[in-house]
């Protein structure tokens, strides 16, 4: 199952005279939650290469959109998550994943690839996470706040 890929968003509806990298940082930053929360598949587990990277992502050493474009072909699918990953991106990402983003992110596609962006949506997917976990998934950022 494909869940994102950037293709799809710097091929569309996409600002003029943005690199095309933009159209990763929300998949990119979703990734790299599920890296700091083990939620990541074996495909990349079990490459070394990639093991390293993991690593270099939860010390801040690469940011995760980085990751996306160096490992994931810019797409997140279902061999990036391990099955509670994916249980949890099957429910939540492609319904309410996006509108969380474009609530806490107005500017979307011009949204810096920061760490402290990152950590706020790590704050977000934490919740979600929890909320779903408890069988009670809010629908949206701006219904839960």
């Amino acid at each position: 199952m494909h869940y994102d890929d950037a293709a799809w968003h710097y091929k569309g509806d996409f600002p003029a005279g943005l690199p095309p990298e933009h159209g990763a940082t929300h998949i990119g930053m979703f990734l790299g939650w599920a890296i700091l929360r083990d939620l990541v598949g074996d495909l990349h587990r079990q490459d070394p290469d990639a093991a390293f990277d993991l690593e270099r992502v939860r010390d801040r050493h690469l940011r995760p959109r980085d990751f996306l474009l160096n490992w994931c072909d810019e797409k997140l699918t279902e061999a990036d998550l391990n099955a509670e990953g994916n249980a949890f991106a099957s429910a939540y990402y492609q319904e309410h994943y996006l509108i969380d983003w474009a609530t806490l992110f107005p500017e979307n596609y011009r949204v810096d690839d920061s760490w402290e962006n990152f950590d706020h949506l790590v704050e977000l997917l934490d919740e979600r996470y929890a909320a779903w976990q408890s069988g009670a998934l809010r629908p949206t950022l701006a219904a839960s706040r």
